[in-house]
């Protein structure tokens, strides 16, 4: 029977908060992302944006990764989402406000004093007993006084809060780098695609222009009995399909330059400048944290530690709501019916209190919530465990794209190059009367049709370069003055 008062004692004495304490998840003790093993770099292609790509493993990636594109348009045009996108306005206010919510939160440690000034007239009825010692009936009185309350948080529940507070502000300040993570490279991937889409709609204008000469020549071949009305019909498809693919590449185009304002903070209606597929260049090196490394990096892995982190605060605010509250209770003060004697020796009047509450019975509540809180924590573990493998297989799924659309660049490239070959002879034939124009028109096309495929390859892999990047984590963890670190202890 003696152990109670004296494991309470040593609670106290010690300042240790009751419930598990968190500690930090370990992270996956695996060496890739993929079953094989990287290639050392990618394939290469000579074309413009063919270059082979190193795989660093184990690099960093810098903060501002769009950098390597070489491209001043891009640059810029991220620089403005920085400063004036609505949803990075949007969570820098959110963040401000996640710190400032825990800073309040952390006052619940201390104990609260406030003060207290009265000024009265006061007139007493003559059958009541006159209040003051001269026994005026009539008479001024001033009170001064001072209070304070504090809550001696022996189980540690008011600190478990306050650490419950800290995580939640560690994961606003995490929610807020995944947004600006998810500004800037979809600022980068629609640069790119608005400037594919530029370039494909200059070649299917080539396309549909060849594919309406080719149709005029079997036209005029037909009415000579040289074509057949199928050899027409068929010309016809090929200028109408090629014809069609405009509307659709023109709409995309509208569209994406839309999104690139808005990312930016502009109004569609409003000019800005875009790069040129041309200018930009593909990143020669690509840094690939090793997996260990990414659980530190990722905004959104971050977050589900910290929301771990509150979890496992939670559980142990629920088991001091149902152990004992001491508190203290104090106040101290004058008061006289003349303004400067409200401290003498005789005005000056003071009380001290202590408070235990313990709850006794409450049909179980304390007891349900404490089991929500343990819920909730296995809950935040499975989902952190979750998030972590999602994570791992988005790096993993950019990375066999990396490596894939180089090889089909390649294939593109070649592709190109033997059409334009083909064309080439096909014109020195038709000049030397061995074969008809018609034919060369319809190798033309063909041609235009690998160059337009090669374009849409090219812009394949700077959307990769892009996308890894993200996937990485993009940069944000590097002390980056928007971002101070604030420290996540375990509870104690």
């Amino acid at each position: 029977m003696r152990r109670a008062p004296i494991s309470m004692l040593c609670l106290t004495l010690s300042g240790c908060a009751l419930g598990p304490n968190f500690h930090k998840p370990e992270p996956p003790q695996i060496a890739s992302y993929t079953p094989q093993p990287l290639p050392d770099a990618t394939s290469s292609s000579p074309v413009a944006i063919g270059v082979s790509q190193k795989l660093e493993l184990g690099a960093t990636v810098s903060k501002h990764w769009w950098t390597s594109f070489g491209s001043p348009e891009l640059d810029a045009l991220e620089d403005e989402a920085l400063r004036h996108n609505p949803d990075v306005e949007s969570a820098s206010a959110a963040l401000r406000a996640a710190r400032a919510t825990y800073l309040a939160q952390r006052g619940s440690l201390f104990p609260t004093v406030t003060a207290n000034f009265q000024a009265q007239r006061q007139k007493s009825s003559d059958v009541l007993a006159p209040p003051l010692n001269d026994n005026a009936t009539t008479f001024n009185l001033f009170t001064a006084s001072a209070t304070l309350d504090y809550t001696l948080d022996i189980f540690g529940g008011v600190r478990r809060g306050v650490e419950g507070a800290r995580a939640q502000a560690e994961a606003q300040r995490f929610q807020t780098e995944a947004v600006y993570l998810t500004v800037t490279t979809n600022v980068a991937s629609t640069a790119i695609t608005l400037a594919s889409l530029g370039q494909q709609i200059a070649v299917t204008e080539r396309v549909v222009d060849a594919a309406r000469k080719f149709l005029t020549i079997v036209r005029q071949q037909q009415q000579l009995g040289s074509a057949s009305g199928a050899d027409v019909a068929a010309a016809q498809l090929a200028y109408s399909q090629a014809e069609a693919t405009l509307p659709t590449l023109n709409k995309q185009r509208a569209q994406a330059i839309d999104f690139l304002a808005v990312l930016v903070g502009r109004y569609p209606a409003e000019q800005f400048a875009a790069p040129a597929l041309a200018s930009l260049q593909l990143p020669a090196a690509l840094p690939i944290s090793l997996p260990s490394q990414l659980v530190g990096q990722r905004p959104d892995i971050r977050m589900a530690e910290a929301n771990l982190h509150y979890a496992y605060a939670q559980v142990g605010v629920a088991i001091a709501a149902r152990l004992p509250n001491f508190s203290i209770n104090g106040a101290a003060g004058g008061t006289s019916t003349v303004l400067g004697t409200v401290f003498s020796n005789g005005n000056i009047f003071w009380s001290v209190a202590g408070n235990v509450l313990q709850p006794i019975f409450d049909g179980g509540t304390l007891l349900e919530k404490q089991r929500a809180a343990q819920a909730a924590l296995d809950q935040a573990k499975a989902q952190y465990r979750s998030t972590v493998l999602a994570a791992m297989q988005n790096v993993a799924d950019t990375l066999q794209a990396v490596t894939a659309d180089a090889d089909g660049l390649r294939s593109a490239a070649a592709a190109q190059a033997a059409a334009a070959q083909a064309l080439r002879v096909a014109r020195e034939q038709a000049r030397l009367g061995q074969i008809s124009g018609g034919s060369t028109l319809a190798l033309e096309a063909a041609s235009l049709q690998a160059e337009a495929s090669l374009i849409q390859a090219q812009a394949s892999r700077l959307t990769d370069s892009v996308l890894l990047y993200q996937a990485i984590g993009g940069g944000w963890w590097d002390s980056d003055p928007a971002f101070p670190t604030m420290s996540i202890r375990s509870g104690r």
